[in-house]
């Protein structure tokens, strides 16, 4: 039976879906990562020529419709889609007037709770079952977007506009492009790949096996979504409603701090005695240098203090 693992880990909380022993979806919380979505929170007009408007946090959203306030008016605003990050230019979280009262939105543990499906609490003393599952290895597909599937391989390239699926196999390409359209499908699970999508599957000369192609991705991937047929190149488009973060996006927009996280998760569930001095690389260093509450959360939780040292201060 499927049951989500969730561990609240150190400067990031971790979930997965685990079903038949893998990992059908991973997801990925940031602490301080912004409004999420589903809040209501205090707003006030700053630009309504660009639809800005500055949340109580200080930080910006767009927001459509405009509420009926002012230049410098408050409201109340519903987060709908969380901020993205993206290289050089963020996007800005979406927002919607409301006179709904303030509220936070469900966070990770919430939203998996409320999944209806059974819930267990990973914890560092104990087997590790993420691990076991696989958690690694999807966390390499998020950083490199290399996805291998029997028969072939998908390369994923998140970028501003869409996420990009290139397909790579060898013929014949009709069992390939159907084979691929499944392992699409469930990449799209596994990472949380939403918005705009699109699909370079080989070229496929036709229409039946066009068809095939679509008819694998309807079956394959949960709705709700929109897709366009297979075009003559063998491009498909789907479209998914976009609420937070694709856990590449996540994972690639602060890579360091991403490794930094992950040696935290491993020197947590070192086993006692607690080692005097732990060696990490020089750039992990710095990011704990730079981040005294994530050291200060592991020592609280291991009862003592390790040295963190790298190779160059070894």
């Amino acid at each position: 039976m499927a049951e989500w693992l969730y561990e609240a880990g150190i400067g990031e909380n971790r979930a997965a879906l685990i079903s038949r022993g893998s990992i059908w979806k991973a997801r990925i919380e940031l602490e301080h990562s912004g409004p999420r979505e589903g809040s209501v929170v205090e707003a006030r007009m700053t630009d309504r020529s660009t639809a800005r408007v500055t949340l109580a946090d200080g930080s910006e959203a767009l927001c459509s419709p405009l509420p009926k306030v002012t230049q410098g008016g408050r409201f109340r605003a519903l987060i709908v889609r969380e901020a993205i990050p993206e290289p050089g230019r963020p996007k800005l979280p979406k927002a919607t007037p409301t006179d709904a009262p303030l509220c936070d939105g469900p966070d990770l543990f919430a939203r998996i709770t409320a999944s209806g499906l059974p819930v267990r609490i990973a914890r560092a003393h104990e087997p590790d079952l993420l691990e076991e599952a696989g958690w690694s290895e999807v966390i390499e597909e998020a950083f490199t977007g290399e996805i291998a599937f029997a028969g072939g391989a998908l390369r994923l390239s998140p970028t501003p506009a869409m996420a990009l699926f290139d397909v790579d196999g060898p013929a014949p390409h009709d069992a390939l492009a159907v084979a691929a359209a499944h392992a699409v499908a469930r990449a799209c699970e596994r990472l949380n790949i939403t918005g705009s999508i699109g699909v370079d599957f080989p070229t496929l000369t036709s229409k039946a096996a066009r068809q095939a192609v679509a008819e694998a991705i309807d079956a394959a991937l949960p709705q709700p979504f929109e897709r366009t047929t297979v075009n003559g190149f063998g491009f498909l488009q789907i479209v998914r409603r976009r609420t937070r973060p694709s856990l590449p996006e996540l994972l690639r927009a602060d890579p360091i701090g991403a490794e930094t996280r992950a040696e935290l998760r491993r020197a947590e569930r070192l086993p006692p005695p607690l080692p005097s001095t732990y060696l990490v690389s020089q750039r992990i260093a710095r990011r704990l240098a730079q981040q005294p509450d994530w050291t200060a959360e592991l020592a609280r939780r291991m009862g003592g203090t390790m040295q963190f040292t790298s190779p160059k201060e070894a």
